[in-house]
């Protein structure tokens, strides 16, 4: 029956014309969603909530077609609440305040509900900051389905209100009980053989409803025998791959590669490379992002590493893609097996906070310049140890300001160069030791 105090078109009419199989196959209830078991499971939070009879404010967050909207759908059946579906690129203020009055009112008469908001990032902090007193009053148990992180896109206030879930990519296996789920509403098996039903499901990258619509391509091809992987492909586009060069997998791929090189695993650091650059991402901010790698994590332990890379970066503005690619990737591979250090960085980080809480302080005065008379006989500059007429040319003079106890900051560690590094510093220390010693 219409509700009568629904604004929206939650309820659609039912569907008269041929219906795509995606939605044919919608499941009924929650038992029959495919995937996503670390939430619907029975331990897991969904089912603790359903079986509790609890059920709070969520937000689901995951890539596009693993079910959320339809896990959403099923929650409003599961409680008895009337679903309404808003997309937050198409409504605007006017419309969401239409929404809580029909909510309100239909509260008033004994229904609850649960509105479902699809890419609720997309709404600015004052709109998010609008569900608020509508949530806490019992009107709406809001589920926002969102496909980037809720940490980065949506408001505190708004988090601190709804329990985020994550849904993950389908694997190959939910994949496959997905298409012969297909091939029993279908009534016949796909025209496909055993290597390219595999490539088929790899070609829909952990999204359900990618695989259903490539099925129905499939299923509508007229063919005596199976096809092979290389008619399947010249019949079929390749999916594109997922990478969004501003969102989430941007910030997640690069990561992993430079993981991967911290991690001195050239194979796994070539292959997000791979991935990044089949994804269209500029080859100039992997260059920029490459030579960052190489003086936080690689550091003194190779010195050579960061010319390595900055060369690499000029070979690909000389070269252009795709050749100078290959220059980048060789510099990842170097990078990934140099020794390792970031004692450089810890070092630079500690003296940056050092100098921020120790702002003021002056430097010693025996080591500045006295130009002037007056400088000079206010003492600048007097008992200034020239390094070059000592022995070893080392003073052991204090460089640090007077009032501030000495600071160590740079630690090498025992790997590549910086062994090298660490005898030096030792040495020097030993002979300031000494020096210090001698004028006590």
């Amino acid at each position: 029956m219409a509700d009568l105090f629904d604004t929206s078109a939650s309820t659609p009419a039912a569907p008269t014309g041929p219906r795509p199989l995606a939605d044919r196959l919608r499941p009924q209830t929650l038992g029959e969603v495919i995937g996503q078991e670390q939430v619907l499971g029975p331990d897991a939070p969904l089912g603790a909530m359903l079986a509790s009879g609890s059920l709070s404010s969520l937000v689901l967050w995951g890539p596009p077609g693993v079910g959320k909207t339809t896990i959403a759908r099923l929650l409003a059946d599961e409680t008895d609440l009337h679903f309404v579906q808003i997309s937050a690129i198409f409504t605007g203020v006017p419309e969401l305040r239409k929404v809580f009055e029909a909510a309100k009112l239909r509260r008033q008469n004994g229904k609850g509900t649960l509105l479902f908001v699809d890419e609720i990032h997309r709404f600015n902090k004052a709109q998010q900051d609008g569900f608020l007193p509508h949530m806490e009053d019992g009107t709406i148990l809001l589920v926002g389905a969102t496909t980037e992180n809720p940490s980065f896109e949506l408001n505190a206030a708004l988090l601190s209100r709804a329990q985020v879930l994550i849904l993950t990519r389908l694997t190959e296996d939910d994949l496959e009980r997905l298409a012969q789920r297909a091939e029993a509403e279908l009534g016949r098996k796909l025209p496909l053989d055993p290597q390219a039903r595999d490539q088929l499901i790899n070609m829909a990258d952990g999204d359900g409803r990618s695989l259903l619509n490539l099925i129905e391509q499939v299923a509508a091809w007229k063919t005596d025998k199976p096809l092979g992987t290389d008619a399947l492909t010249s019949r079929l586009m390749k999916r594109a791959t997922k990478y969004d060069k501003s969102g989430d997998e941007h910030y997640n791929l690069i990561s992993a590669l430079h993981k991967s090189v911290r991690g001195s695993d050239p194979d796994a650091a070539l292959y997000w490379l791979a991935r990044m650059l089949t994804g269209g991402e500029d080859p100039r901010y992997l260059a920029r992002r490459i030579v960052r790698m190489a003086v936080e994590d690689i550091g003194l332990a190779d010195p050579q590493a960061q010319h390595i890379c900055l060369q690499a970066w000029e070979t690909y503005e000389r070269l252009g893609s795709p050749e100078g690619e290959l220059a980048l990737g060789q510099a990842v591979t170097y990078l990934a097996l140099a020794p390792k250090s970031n004692a450089g960085y810890v070092a630079f980080k500690a003296a940056m906070a050092a100098a921020k809480q120790t702002g003021s302080e002056p430097p010693p005065r025996h080591i500045l310049n006295a130009p002037t008379k007056l400088m000079k006989e206010q003492g600048f500059g007097s008992g200034y140890a020239y390094d070059h007429d000592a022995e070893d040319g080392f003073s052991g003079q204090n460089y640090f300001p007077e009032t501030m106890k000495r600071g160590i900051y740079y630690l090498p560690v025992d790997r590549g160069f910086e062994r090298e590094l660490k005898k030096r510093l030792d040495f020097f220390a030993g002979l300031r030791d000494k020096r210090k010693g001698a004028t006590n």
